[in-house]
């Protein structure tokens, strides 16, 4: 089956990434070249940053933007321009015994309407946020936390003081919740079945205030709604996850995002998450089992048709309906053998590239 294949050129960054290349452009003439040059080379989409020309660091210059969005424009070349739209998101916080106040000389806070001024300015073709905070860190812990001011920053260092213990995942349990019934019953029996299904102990899996150490963040793989389940997937990898207390605040700013339709979703995301951890290298123990129980039903049904034909003397057309059902209840047991059967080979496909890989970047 053929796929078709969009390639996306990010040009510059917004981290340091002057200070680890020399060859990172900095002016507007240079952005604009890199992505005149990517687009010649096969880029469909460019996602550009700017920077001070003087000082090269990131910048948010809607005028900046403009330079290096006309220079590309006149060069003729046919690519899509993708506006970042996430600078002035940048939140340092003090140290971990005292994290206000803020770090001001690196904190970045701006408005939205401020950080969307180049895109009401240039009008590219897409705009978009530039989500990649844990996957760029380069501390020893990563620290997470709500934006709607119920998590209290007054907690981090006693995340800090328990992961220091030995642990690898510190939770936030928000056991004194500041939030309606309507929320807080679902939110306990969600938690109560993750519970007992993960095997993690732990009593609040989606609580905003986590801290991990850079290892689990390098290594789990988050996307859907599998962030309800961070501790659990730290959990399944054998990393070390607890819990501390934490001050919960009442609602003051913003409106919950929180619905029915996040039960369901919670319920299929944990299924899915189950699922993979323990049959992804092993496919055919799943389908297997269950192909397995299948034909056996099938088979027995069928044995008790031939009792009735045989040991009682009475027709098949008298018991067609059970003889047809036995037929079909094997006929799909074979079915789950036979999907479990390409599931193995898919995995070992897998398997192999993966070696490759791994033999590559040893040699």
């Amino acid at each position: 089956m053929n796929h078709e294949v969009f390639i996306t050129c990010a040009l510059t960054g917004a981290g340091d990434t002057t200070g680890k290349s020399d060859k990172v452009p900095v002016t507007p003439e240079q952005i604009a070249e890199s992505g005149i040059a990517a687009a010649k080379a096969g880029a469909a989409v460019i996602h550009i940053h700017v920077r001070d020309p003087q000082s090269g660091a990131p910048a948010r210059d809607p005028e900046l933007y403009r330079q290096v969005v006309d220079r590309v424009r006149d060069s003729g070349v046919n690519v899509v321009i993708n506006l970042t739209a996430g600078m002035g998101g940048d939140l340092v916080l003090g140290s971990p015994e005292n994290p206000l106040p803020l770090v001001e000389e690196q904190t970045d806070m701006a408005s939205a309407e401020e950080r969307l001024r180049h895109v009401e300015l240039i009008r590219p073709e897409i705009c978009s946020l530039d989500c990649g905070t844990m996957n760029f860190a380069e501390g020893d812990y990563v620290m997470t936390m709500d934006a709607d001011l119920q998590d209290d920053p007054k907690e981090i260092p006693n995340f800090v003081a328990k992961i220091e213990e030995g642990f690898d995942l510190v939770s936030g349990w928000k056991k004194d919740r500041k939030d309606p019934l309507g929320k807080t019953l679902p939110s306990k029996f969600f938690n109560v079945i993750t519970r007992i299904m993960t095997g993690v102990k732990i009593h609040d899996f989606n609580c905003g205030l986590k801290i991990y150490r850079k290892a689990v963040v390098k290594t789990l793989e988050i996307y859907g709604g599998r962030h309800r389940y961070i501790p659990a997937l730290a959990g399944q990898k054998k990393f070390k996850v607890s819990e501390i207390v934490v001050n919960h605040r009442p609602r003051i700013h913003g409106v919950t995002k929180y619905g029915g339709s996040r039960l369901f979703h919670g319920l299929f995301d944990l299924i899915s998450i189950l699922f993979l951890s323990k049959y992804t290298q092993s496919p055919l123990y799943f389908f297997g089992q269950i192909g397995l129980f299948t034909f056996l039903s099938g088979l027995g049904i069928e044995l008790y048709v031939l009792y009735l034909k045989y040991g009682l003397g009475e027709p098949f057309a008298k018991h067609m309906a059970l003889l047809m059902l036995g037929v079909l209840i094997i006929v799909v047991g074979i079915q789950f053998f036979s999907i479990g059967l390409v599931g193995e080979m898919i995995a070992n496909s897998n398997q192999d590239k993966e070696s490759r890989v791994k033999g590559i970047l040893k040699s």
